[in-house]
């Protein structure tokens, strides 16, 4: 299944001690927070824990004193492989999810809205969790040496298991060529890590398992419904070279042409923010951000050419939105918010990038905009001329990297505003590495960026309004 990736996880933890609920305070009102699949907190029943001092409970103690017991340098590692300080909890879920994606074939559209799902099942999830352990306030045990943490809120249901319910059915939705079981596996060594670390009690996560589980369910329903299932066959309104067609040497076909009419998180439509179409071939204007290009290539920085290779997002990658998923991920790890706060963070940033992905779709099969290898050939400024980083199979108005990044720095910048400047900044390097690579004219960077932006500030709009303010 490829869950060699989530030993990475595990590096440099020390004695395997997860620090990551010290010190932190407690998050009594998350179980009050706007869900985005779920009517409520509530909607979701989970019955009360074993009574306290009751036989159940005892047993499950019993259970904890046996595992400790027990704790062989194997366990010790798999404590960390799901609890590793100073990761989000979901952390080897979102690895896995990046790892997938990096095994597929290149389709930008169709990760981006893999990563939101899994992200708000993820959020929901935690959400859910968190109202219930409010409403049952379960001490966490207490029964001599952890290996990790429990964390500063009530125990019971478990967010580790929560979320590796979750996580774990959306993954085996969205990449059904992956052994569903490994994945239900697992969750469930995710879980049973939390009571051999003498942090849970076996009902917490039980109950965690299950909600996670049933949160699952719901957004698998609302992703079958969002259209991205449905056949398409939209075909260019005319030839090259005035409208896209594959690089040349190659037949593809274009990637996801009807990805612009998804449903969408926030946005009406994929065509809210449509913006007004590009230079037409062989008018001036295309002719003078041909030659720009062309120029831009034979005079590229050092420091260029490392920025248009990080943010390439090509075949054998995360793509766009994993490289943004990637970069906040080394964020929080420096930050080091709640819990609840990363899961909310991810999942905001991921829903903007799947609506960003859908905007910038909608534009490039309404244009139909020729890439700059086939339109600098075909215009004959160079015959042979070729981008420095590789030719993507879908048309060129508007950068979805781009549009993606401006989306992404819009959340970011409004939940961690000290920062601002430098996700805008890297949203900027982003936009302006597609001109850089060879693969996108100006005008494709320029107004991507500021129609993902637009898309953000409705994201932050809905932040604003889910309880959890900003940090």
């Amino acid at each position: 299944m490829g869950l060699v990736a989530l030993g990475l996880v595990a590096a440099g933890c020390g004695d395997g001690k997860d620090d990551a609920g010290s010190g932190r305070k407690a998050e009594p009102a998350v179980g009050t927070w706007k869900t985005w699949v779920l009517a409520s907190s509530a909607e979701i029943p989970v019955p009360p824990p074993p009574a306290k001092g009751s036989s159940e409970e005892k047993a499950e103690d019993q259970e904890i004193r046996g595992l400790s017991a027990k704790r062989t340098p194997e366990v010790k590692d798999i404590v960390r492989k799901w609890a590793a300080a100073g990761e989000p909890v979901s952390t080897p879920w979102l690895e896995m999810n990046l790892e997938f994606v990096s095994a597929r074939a290149k389709d930008p559209p169709l990760s981006s809205r893999g990563y939101a799902l899994m992200s708000v099942a993820v959020y929901d999830a935690l959400v859910a969790t968190w109202h219930y352990k409010y409403e049952y306030n379960r001490k966490a045990p207490d029964l001599g040496d952890r290996l990790a943490e429990p964390g500063p809120d009530p125990s019971y249901p478990s967010e580790h298991a929560a979320i590796a319910g979750a996580a774990s059915r959306v993954l085996a939705y969205l990449f059904p060529e992956r052994p569903a079981l490994r994945l239900d596996e697992a969750a469930d060594q995710a879980a049973d890590s939390r009571v051999a670390a003498g942090a849970n009690r076996r009902s917490d996560v039980d109950a965690g398992l299950e909600l996670g589980r049933k949160v699952a369910e719901k957004v698998i329903a609302f992703a079958k419904a969002d259209g991205a299932e449905k056949p398409c066959a939209k075909k260019a309104p005319g030839g090259a070279p005035r409208y896209w067609s594959p690089p040349p040497g190659s037949v593809a076909n274009p990637v996801q042409p009807c990805a612009g009419e998804w449903k969408t998180w926030v946005m009406t439509a994929g065509n809210q923010f449509r913006p007004g179409p590009p230079p037409v071939f062989g008018s001036p204007e295309f002719l003078t951000q041909a030659r720009e290009i062309v120029a831009v290539k034979n005079s590229l920085t050092e420091d260029q050419k490392k920025a248009a290779t990080f943010w390439a997002g090509g075949q054998g990658t995360p793509l766009p939105a994993g490289v943004w998923m990637n970069v906040l991920l080394a964020y929080l790890r420096n930050e080091l918010p709640t819990e609840p706060r990363s899961e909310r963070t991810l999942a905001l940033a991921a829903v903007a990038m799947s609506d960003a992905g859908v905007a910038a779709w909608d534009a490039k099969f309404t244009y139909w905009d020729p890439r700059p290898q086939n339109g600098i050939r075909d215009l004959g400024i160079d015959k042979a001329w070729n981008p420095y980083i590789d030719t993507p199979f879908f048309p060129s108005y508007i950068s979805g990297h781009a549009t993606y990044s401006g989306a992404a720095a819009e959340v970011l910048s409004y939940l961690f505003p000290k920062d601002a400047a430098d996700f805008r900044a890297k949203a900027q390097e982003a936009s302006n590495s597609r001109l850089w690579g060879g693969i996108h004219w100006r005008s494709d960077n320029e107004t991507g960026l500021a129609v993902g932006t637009k898309v953000g500030a409705l994201v932050v709009e809905r932040a604003k309004t889910d309880g959890g303010g900003t940090g």
